[in-house]
């Protein structure tokens, strides 16, 4: 379900569409608990109320940013991955220039060509494994075991380029398994966000603030501190989908270098 609201709807949407319903909603349930509770306006109320908060409030807050600073390391583990593999495709093409003139437009066809499935693979949501991708790979490792090398500084290169087409190789393998594992948090973590989402905004709403023109606007701001916090776990949880996803940009230099006539 998390992972078709950050694919499906706009992030502004999304993130709109949160803070409508969990502020809108805080908003209403404190409005029938002040007129169906009037005494929670008690000085002895207030007293147990405020320290239960800030109890409250301490935890939501850690939980929060554990979960948050987890999620952005798996962003940021997907990223390095993605950039790894773009990096080995242009060092692919910088040195396949060492080759004779047949080996080095042979290999940058068949760079340029994984490279551009690769992106369009990505396209997918990066969990599709593409035929045409995989047919481009396999193609790309004949290209070079067709290389018949005539110097050492070849010889040199020659491996260096296959040890980097095993990056390509592994890095791809790594982005789909991830991607195709990606399921977002497990229900119990959704179980507990939810949970102290629910105590942050149920304590904010039984303080008993005793006019309403002050109680309101405090209520509405922890509503919407809790909507934008969902919000960025939603974001977040998925490495390949939504604004904050990592993005095939080193691929696409990629491209846009092996598009680029060889340097003589």
């Amino acid at each position: 379900m998390s992972r078709w609201l950050v694919t499906f709807a706009p992030s502004w949407v999304l993130l709109i569409g949160l803070i409508v319903v969990i502020t809108g909603g805080a908003v209403l349930i404190q409005r029938y608990v002040r007129r169906r509770y009037p005494a929670l306006t008690g000085d002895e109320h207030n007293d147990v109320t405020k320290f239960t908060y800030s109890f409250i409030g301490f935890v939501y807050a850690f939980f929060i940013g554990f979960v948050v600073s987890s999620m952005w390391g798996q962003i940021n583990t997907a990223d390095a991955n993605a950039h790894a593999e773009g990096a080995a495709a242009v060092q692919m093409a910088n040195d396949s220039v060492v080759f004779d003139a047949t080996d080095t437009d042979r290999i940058r066809h068949a760079l340029l060509t994984y490279t551009q499935a690769a992106v369009t693979e990505w396209s997918q949501a990066g969990d599709a494994h593409s035929p045409e991708a995989g047919s481009a790979l396999a193609r790309l490792y004949t290209a070079y075991q067709q290389v018949q090398t005539k110097t050492d500084t070849q010889k040199t290169f020659l491996a260096t380029s296959l040890s980097n087409l095993d990056k390509i190789s592994q890095a791809r393998t790594v982005r789909l398994i991830t991607a195709r594992d990606d399921t977002g948090p497990p229900w119990p973590l959704w179980a507990v966000i939810f949970l102290t989402s629910g105590l942050v905004l149920g304590t904010a709403i039984i303080y008993g603030v005793e006019k309403p023109v002050l109680h309101y606007p405090m209520v509405a701001v922890v509503g919407v501190i809790v909507a934008t916090n969902l919000f960025l776990v939603l974001e977040l949880a998925h490495p390949y989908v939504g604004v904050i996803s990592t993005s095939s940009n080193s691929l696409q230099e990629a491209v846009r270098v092996l598009s680029q006539p060889a340097p003589s």
